[in-house]
């Protein structure tokens, strides 16, 4: 007892706050009154949090060590939530040389413990390195003497989470369901609420000190199992055929067609069901009596009732930076209109009959299920093309249906920065030969009326970006001067409906 009132006297470190645990387990920590401090690249990605003014953020960078005593400084306990075990050897390594840094420099800024949340993998000598990174993190983070309390956690299931957008997108959108051999492999899912449980309850339990502690839900299934109760719930008719012979290659871009799953994220999941994923001990029952973990049936049933009332708090995309791989997030930089520092820019302008708080209700609702109002069609093309050739795609969507927060995945684009009732600026996630931003700006004028731009920014990548954005102009011109006209006009529609078509002075 007197341990936890020593952490409760002292802020506790999140790193991973922009991801889908770290951005649920801010507000929990909060909730059960413990000073949080937040670690984060980018304070700007934490920007419309409703919780950002209960904490203190940091920026700083696991893989740049010396940024990081500030963030560590007074911490008793620090949760270690970051790890990209996905894509190129090159960035498992990554990962395990960002966990050993953290760990050194908890160490040095005399951090009680460290909780990490892991993935349950168990190694044979058959298994994929994929299989083992998670496994090498936190025996990265022990290595500088800093107990760890290391959670090997089952698949998470839960609005918004990789689990719960496979079994839904697969299920709703075929009605005869190919199961591959890894379709029938056991998995013991692990409902998103009781995670958090499990990592706020290790604060006031010392016996988890130093322990590896595997976490899953109350049933054993398979994915096959998984999608059939799925089906059940929705009340829909589909029939799964056995389909041996589909490689986790094969599977991989299976899922990167028919869920917003990427190819080179479905491959290692896939691949980890090469053995199946079920606890091997009972050390979480003993540690923490107090919770039991949801069965299948309650989990998925929440996290559908949380989905189709729009309350995805966070989601899987959450956790990356770009969809691009590693490759540094650049910013766009303050230009002028025209072409300025290698930067083309087209900017349109239309004066609106609505107040700015419709129009940006109209321009910050573009997307996911709503399209894109005008020409949907050609965005979804968009979509299915960049699906092609590898990249993100529109089956990403968008988090919440009418609210955005800087971080946010949307169809293709990644959003950038967000004012209330003024900006919204989306960074292209898209292959595109360059860098490309899509911007609406709205300010009060005159008679009560709103002034609206938007803007396209491109930085073409060579001769090859230059022949991109002139060949497609033509069209690019056509479709962005749709949009605004539409923006106008949705938002002129909402204005007189509300005001019985009178003009507000």
């Amino acid at each position: 007892m007197e341990g936890s009132l020593q952490v409760r006297n002292m802020p506790v470190l999140v790193t991973g706050a922009t991801g889908y645990v770290g951005g649920r387990l801010i507000p929990r920590l909060l909730h059960a009154g413990y000073r949080v401090r937040a670690l984060v690249r980018d304070r700007e990605r934490l920007q419309g949090r409703p919780w950002l003014s209960e904490i203190t953020v940091v920026e700083g960078d696991v893989l740049q060590p010396q940024t990081l005593p500030v963030a560590l400084s007074g911490v008793a306990v620090a949760y270690y939530l970051i790890h990209g075990a996905h894509g190129s050897f090159d960035v498992q390594d990554r990962d395990v040389t960002s966990a050993r840094h953290f760990g050194q420099a908890a160490c040095a800024a005399g951090v009680q413990r460290i909780v990490y949340l892991g993935a349950l993998r168990h190694v044979t000598p058959h298994s994929s390195r994929q299989a083992d990174v998670y496994l090498q993190i936190g025996a990265a983070l022990r290595e500088a003497g800093v107990p760890v309390s290391e959670f090997r956690a089952a698949p998470i299931l839960g609005s918004g989470s990789i689990t719960f957008e496979i079994v839904r997108n697969l299920t709703e959108r075929l009605p005869v369901i190919p199961c591959p051999r890894w379709a029938y492999a056991r998995v013991q899912p692990i409902a998103i609420r009781d995670i958090l449980s499990y990592l706020i309850a290790a604060l006031d339990t010392p016996q988890s000190i130093g322990q590896v502690i595997e976490i899953g839900g109350a049933d054993v299934l398979s994915y096959s199992q998984m999608m059939m109760a799925y089906a059940r719930a929705r009340g829909l008719r589909r029939l799964f055929l056995p389909f041996p012979l589909l490689s986790p290659r094969l599977s991989a871009s299976w899922l990167h067609w028919l869920t917003p799953i990427p190819a080179d994220i479905a491959r290692p999941l896939i691949e980890a069901l090469s053995t199946e994923l079920v606890l091997r001990d009972n050390a979480a029952r003993h540690l923490f009596p107090q919770i039991q973990p949801l069965d299948y049936a309650t989990a998925l049933l929440l996290a559908v009732e949380r989905t189709e009332a729009g309350q995805v708090e966070t989601s899987w995309s959450d956790a990356l930076a770009t969809s691009q791989g590693e490759a540094p997030v650049v910013p766009l930089p303050a230009v002028s209109v025209g072409m300025a520092e290698g930067i083309i820019v087209e900017q349109r302008h239309q004066v609106v009959a609505a107040t700015p708080e419709r129009v940006f209700r109209i321009f910050t609702g573009l997307g996911g299920e709503r399209g894109w109002l005008y020409a949907d069609w050609a965005w979804r093309l968009r979509g299915i093309i960049d699906r092609l050739v590898g990249g993100v795609g529109f089956r990403r969507g968008r988090r919440h249906p009418a609210d955005l927060y800087a971080g946010d995945a949307l169809d293709f684009w990644r959003v950038e920065r967000v004012e209330q009732n003024r900006l919204l600026r989306l960074r292209a996630e898209m292959k595109v030969p360059g860098r490309a931003w899509l911007e609406f700006q709205v300010h009060p004028h005159s008679d009560g009326m709103a002034s609206l731009t938007q803007r396209a920014f491109f930085v073409p990548k060579g001769l090859l970006g230059l022949i991109y954005w002139y060949a497609l102009y033509p069209l690019h011109s056509l479709i962005f001067s749709g949009l605004i006209r539409e923006i106008a006009r949705r938002a002129e529609q909402t204005h007189d409906a509300i005001t019985g078509g009178r003009r507000t002075t």
